[in-house]
């Protein structure tokens, strides 16, 4: 049986030349809607899967941040200075070296009253981790981790810069 001719298209490539009309069916209609549907489910599906990974990411990253923490309340050097990466394992050397300058340069993360992770980014497997701080005093600080990928798939934290936050 007959299509149902659905709309006409008119195309004139080049201004001065006639239009030429083009039919569409109904079959044409559902094929090219069928093919419009996977078009769109493909991208949704490929723009969707980067968004997961860095979720996931985001969540690894702060579980390694939250464990670092964990063993710099029960003092516990080796565990904490395990969560650094290479390069600040190359620039401290041993775990008791490292635990001396958390101490002294970043006591607000040595110690604190809160703890709370802010806004997150992952971009090329870095992770860049905000987390506010109330430190034993009461005043606010921000510090912004960065973390990166291990050979062995794991995250690491290669830095840390902490900043007093200052009342408006």
């Amino acid at each position: 049986m007959g299509d149902r001719i659905l709309s006409h298209y008119a195309f004139a490539p080049f201004a001065g030349r006639e239009a030429t009309t083009r039919k569409t069916t109904t079959r044409q209609a559902t094929k090219r809607g069928d093919d419009m549907r996977i078009v769109v489910l493909s991208l949704a599906l490929l723009l969707g899967l980067p968004t997961l990974a860095r979720a996931d990411e985001v969540a690894t990253a702060q579980g390694v941040i939250r464990s670092q923490d964990q063993a710099l309340s029960r003092d516990d050097a080796a565990e904490a200075f395990s969560y650094a990466a290479p390069g600040v394992v190359n620039i401290f050397h041993t775990p008791d070296i490292f635990m001396s300058m958390v101490r002294k340069a970043y006591a607000p993360v040595y110690r604190h009253k809160s703890f709370e992770f802010g806004a997150a980014t992952a971009e090329d497997g870095k992770v860049r981790q905000t987390v506010h701080i109330i430190d034993a005093d009461g005043d606010a600080w921000e510090a912004l981790y960065t973390l990166e990928p291990q050979p062995d798939g794991s995250l690491k934290i290669s830095s840390c810069v902490l900043r007093k936050e200052v009342d408006a």
